[in-house]
């Protein structure tokens, strides 16, 4: 899951501006990205967010998928989406709150 407080989040657009051109010199289009969210390649998908109006990645998010589709393409185990530091102690914050209510 994208963390937008900690993830350097870009449009889909700027997505596939910043990516390495393809086959024959052709920059990644826009759609392209977009199938990534929605079909995914392999059973793979690039995790997006709604802002407002826009659908957003990130950096990292990007990563996370490139990753999993070369550890897939290198028959190794696919990692699992890592946990950012910060969504990590959002977590931990509220597993303690809880405990605490219970009194625990």
């Amino acid at each position: 899951m994208i963390d937008t407080i900690a993830e350097s989040i870009v449009t889909l657009n700027e997505a596939a501006r910043s990516l390495p051109h393809r086959r024959a010199g052709r920059p990644v289009h826009l759609s392209c990205i977009y199938r990534w969210s929605q079909v995914g390649v392999k059973g793979i998908r690039l995790e997006t967010v709604q802002i407002g109006g826009t659908r957003c990645t990130s950096r990292e998010a990007l990563q996370r998928f490139f990753d999993a589709l070369t550890a897939q393409a290198e028959h190794r185990p696919v990692p699992q989406s890592a946990r950012t530091t910060v969504a990590r102690r959002k977590q931990i914050a509220e597993a303690e709150r809880r405990l605490a209510q219970a009194g625990i």
